[in-house]
């Protein structure tokens, strides 16, 4: 029924806490019950895996969001994100560049990571996020 299949799907999203935005679906291989749904949703991972973002684009967007809550400074000194670019690999993955990237910690990287998922579809994909010196 319904309220089981919603309790199942609480409980799978708990196991898989950081990861938000994988899609889960109820499928039954006796009765061939929702498999076209799942191939559907499979092609579109696919495609979202497949995305490109124009290096224009991407900093344009991902500056102003940069620039409207900056990395927080440690130890007195101010991080400046400055370029980013997505790199030609089979899964998306994006690099900053900065002038002390050392300071850059895993939450702030998660919030970019968030921003990337708000404006561009990547729902099932992991995306991976590195901060390299300029």
């Amino acid at each position: 029924d319904t309220m089981s299949t919603r309790d199942y799907e609480e409980k799978i999203r708990k196991e898989l806490m950081p990861f938000t935005d994988v899609p889960i679906l109820f499928v039954s291989a006796l009765t061939k019950q929702r498999l076209l749904k799942a191939l559907e949703a499979t092609v579109q991972v696919y495609e979202s895996r497949q995305q490109r973002i124009p290096t224009s684009k991407f900093n344009e967007f991902m500056l102003k969001v940069i620039e409207a809550y900056p990395p927080p400074a440690t130890k007195g000194k101010y991080v400046k994100i400055k370029y980013c670019m997505q790199l030609p690999t089979q899964t998306p993955q994006f690099v900053f560049f900065a002038n002390l990237p050392q300071y850059v910690k895993e939450p702030y990287k998660r919030y970019l990571e968030n921003k990337i998922r708000e404006k561009w579809d990547f729902s099932g994909v992991p995306i991976d996020i590195y901060i390299r010196e300029k």
